[in-house]
């Protein structure tokens, strides 16, 4: 079975990354497959137009072109509402979602029919091998650009995290030891922060025990957060529940315990933030600030590294394109079972449970769909 995958340009504030680099639809045409290419969809990410018709690729003037002719929709953000319009039952969706951060997308997507992948939500052995490579690329982007906001002409402390001879460094707080709270505390680790990485894991915490060992580790509760607050330049909130709303760790009075000028990044923005006070930002307009601390809650951060992140996200994703165009949804999910915890909705069915109990909706059971 060929089913022909389609790629286009995303419209999410300042997104410029894309879900296929050239080389890789190249590979995909060789295995039989028609791929559709939006006109300058890989532009941001330094991949031209160009590059694709090389590859083999029909370029499209047009979104609604490639939404007419797709039976798979490649993409990277959540469908924005013009693109919702377009999608249809029968059309697989393959992108990151994060739909326990909106009640209103996951309605809408369920409206459309459509059958969406979300790869936020593929889990292998315990891992998430779609959304790792984001979460690093977001890991270590956090610490350079807390960094940055730390600068007093951006409206920060003035606290230069390395510290100099006869100056402490600066104190970094990571919130979860996972993919994105290990990168971060390993940037800042190497710019000779102080690091508290703060779990609940202890089987994590002794690994980043054997592996960081220029941080310390924290078991992770109200009360040793606030007492570290107070002595806090950075924090970094790196927690994450798969599918499921981010636990609100940090509530906005622990928030006025932190000094004036200190900057929060909430990493989990895009599954509603892991502090009371945090809301989406744009990398236009990236930071706000709240009982005196900046916050920095970007919600595509790794889209300001497009090409890497373009690069990353298809190294981990291509594959299982390949099999879903060749199979189809039931086979591909037989070859990889991992798919099956990815599927979010089902011809107008709720099949990620985190996102049922998030919004209390009708959840229905993918295994019994497919059977």
């Amino acid at each position: 079975m060929r089913i022909p995958p389609r790629r286009y340009r995303e419209i999410k504030a300042q997104e410029n990354r894309i879900a296929l680099t050239p080389s890789a639809a190249w590979q995909l045409i060789r295995q039989g497959h028609h791929i559709i290419v939006e006109s300058d969809a890989g532009q941001g990410a330094g991949f031209p137009t160009s590059e694709y018709l090389a590859a083999g690729c029909t370029i499209a003037s047009n979104p609604a072109e490639v939404f007419a002719a797709a039976d798979i929709i490649v993409k990277v953000k959540e469908p924005q509402p013009s693109e919702l319009a377009l999608l249809r039952k029968g059309q697989l969706l393959f992108t990151y979602l994060h739909l326990a951060a909106s009640k209103e997308l996951t309605e809408a997507l369920l409206q459309t029919g459509a059958t969406a992948i979300a790869y936020e939500t593929v889990e292998l052995h315990h891992r998430l091998p779609l959304l790792e490579p984001m979460s690093e690329i977001a890991g270590c982007m956090s610490v350079m650009v807390g960094a940055y906001h730390l600068a007093r002409h951006q409206g920060g402390r003035g606290t230069l995290l390395s510290g100099v001879p006869g100056v402490l460094p600066g104190k970094v707080v990571v919130l979860g030891g996972g993919t994105a709270g290990i990168n971060a505390a390993r940037i800042a680790t190497g710019l000779g922060a102080d690091v508290t990485i703060m779990e609940v894991d202890m089987d994590r915490m002794r690994f980043l025990d054997i592996t960081m060992h220029t941080a310390h580790t924290l078991y992770s509760s109200p009360a040793s957060l606030l007492d570290l607050l107070p002595r806090t330049d950075l924090v970094i909130g790196a927690v994450l529940v798969p599918g499921a709303r981010a636990p609100k760790l940090i509530t906005r009075e622990m928030l006025r315990a932190m000094p004036e000028g200190s900057v929060l990044v909430d990493i989990a923005v895009d599954q509603g933030g892991c502090a009371e006070t945090t809301r989406p930002t744009t990398h236009a307009a990236p930071t706000y600030t709240e009982a005196g601390v900046i916050h920095y809650c970007v919600a595509n951060m790794p889209g300001a590294y497009a090409r890497t992140a373009t690069q990353a996200l298809t190294n981990a994703t291509h594959r299982y394109l390949g099999l879903l165009a060749d199979h189809g949804l039931p086979e591909a999910c037989r070859l990889k079972p991992e798919l099956l915890s990815g599927i979010n909705t089902f011809n107008g069915h709720l099949t990620c449970n985190p996102v049922a109990d998030a919004h209390n909706l009708p959840f229905s059971d993918i295994h019994n769909l497919l059977a």
